[in-house]
């Protein structure tokens, strides 16, 4: 009898998958991926890359790591697509029911994923918590980039009423059939609390470390955030006014 060849598809799904978008960061990867091999020694995970269009050596870097690394999964856009499109992807292609999001700059920190992870998947957990966010405790970033956020949280947390102190923190372990129900629009890794929320589900926090970019530069300013932060607030806000609870369903 022919021995069956094992796949991606037929594998043994992990537990957790972290799933990075990566857009020129190549000299980032080799640390950060060696770090979240090492946090999740004891958790059966895969490492999930998305190359959004990257025009440096982001893809020769990932590919190489991959003998080093099996649990390493690249994926590659044909074009830039952005970091919610890239973290869509990667999270539509993980085997793994538990999400855990990070950025590529080095800033968050793979050693603060198991106790996010421990929280969500605790036995005591409410059966509608969906996510455990990391919030950032001391910031690394310039003083206009922590007074930018600062104004813009206060003002999403206004109007949103998500209870969310930290929503631009990367950092973030959620389940993953929950996120694949939320309505899918750009800029959609800004307002998770908000969508976890209008699902019916919950939503915890967790304060992480945070630490200095590794190499590269920055993706974002403050005026790039704030222009589309506006058009996304009326268009959360609409869907939130749209949405309706069934409270769950029997099957009779």
């Amino acid at each position: 009898m022919s021995e069956e060849v094992e796949t991606a598809e037929t594998k043994t799904a992990p537990d957790l998958a972290v799933v990075l978008p990566a857009y020129n960061e190549s000299g980032n990867l080799g640390t950060l991926i060696a770090e979240i091999d090492a946090a999740l020694a004891h958790v059966p995970h895969e490492i999930v890359v998305t190359d959004d269009g990257s025009t440096d050596d982001t893809q020769a870097r990932l590919l190489a790591l991959k003998a080093d690394y099996p649990q390493l999964r690249v994926l590659s856009h044909r074009r830039n697509a952005g970091q919610s499109r890239a973290l869509r992807t990667a999270i539509m292609a993980a085997r793994a029911p538990v999400i855990a999001t990070m950025d590529s700059d080095g800033q968050n920190v793979p050693a603060d994923i198991p106790a996010l992870y421990a929280q969500l998947s605790r036995s005591d957990a409410p059966d509608t918590l969906a996510m455990v966010g990391g919030r950032r405790a001391k910031r690394r970033d310039t003083v206009a980039k922590r007074l930018g956020s600062r104004v813009g949280n206060g003002v999403r947390k206004r109007l949103l009423h998500d209870e969310a102190d930290d929503t631009g923190c990367g950092l973030k372990v959620f389940r993953r059939q929950a996120f694949l129900e939320l309505p899918y629009f750009d800029h959609i890794h800004r307002y998770l609390p908000a969508l976890m929320l209008r699902e019916g589900y919950t939503c915890e926090y967790r304060d992480v470390d945070h630490r200095p970019r590794g190499e590269g530069e920055s993706k974002y300013t403050n005026f790039g955030r704030l222009k589309v932060s506006l058009a996304d607030l009326r268009g959360v806000r609409w869907l939130n006014s749209r949405a309706r609870q069934s409270g769950g369903y029997d099957e009779l």
